[in-house]
């Protein structure tokens, strides 16, 4: 199942306001941000139902990205940290290229383990357990 998705984006502060102001109106707003200097190689931005409480569409700062030309970011949920270490494995042995291994990301929420890799095209496709160990 897809977890969450994201875009990265040339100028956050613009595209964090503009998507603020775009998704209102279909019940969106901003979940959750984290700084640089926690989330590790950028800001990032989790928008999402209001409702639910829970970001599904994120955004994260790509400076020196040319505008228009985003790189694409999905998250597929699994139901275990065995299964995220898998894909790691798995997605490296095909091809992929290491962008961030297996491991706890705090900085989401305690339990958030996950895995990410670039794809042949350089999307970051992720794999992520939500559950506690």
């Amino acid at each position: 199942m897809i977890d969450h998705t994201g875009v990265t984006v040339s100028n956050y502060a613009v595209s964090k306001a503009w998507y603020a102001a775009a998704l209102a109106p279909i019940g969106y707003g901003l979940l959750y941000e984290v700084p640089k200097s926690v989330a590790g190689p950028a800001d990032v931005a989790g928008f999402g139902e209001v409702t639910t409480r829970k970001p599904d569409f994120w955004i994260s700062a790509a400076p020196g990205l040319a505008p228009n030309r985003p790189a694409i970011h999905v998250a597929f949920r699994v139901d275990s940290r065995s299964e995220v270490d898998a894909f790691h494995q798995a997605a490296l042995a095909a091809g992929g290229r290491d962008n961030g291994g297996p491991g706890l990301r705090a900085q989401y929420h305690p339990d958030y383990y996950g895995a990410f890799v670039l794809d042949p095209d350089g999307h970051n496709i992720e794999a992520v357990c939500h559950l506690p160990a």
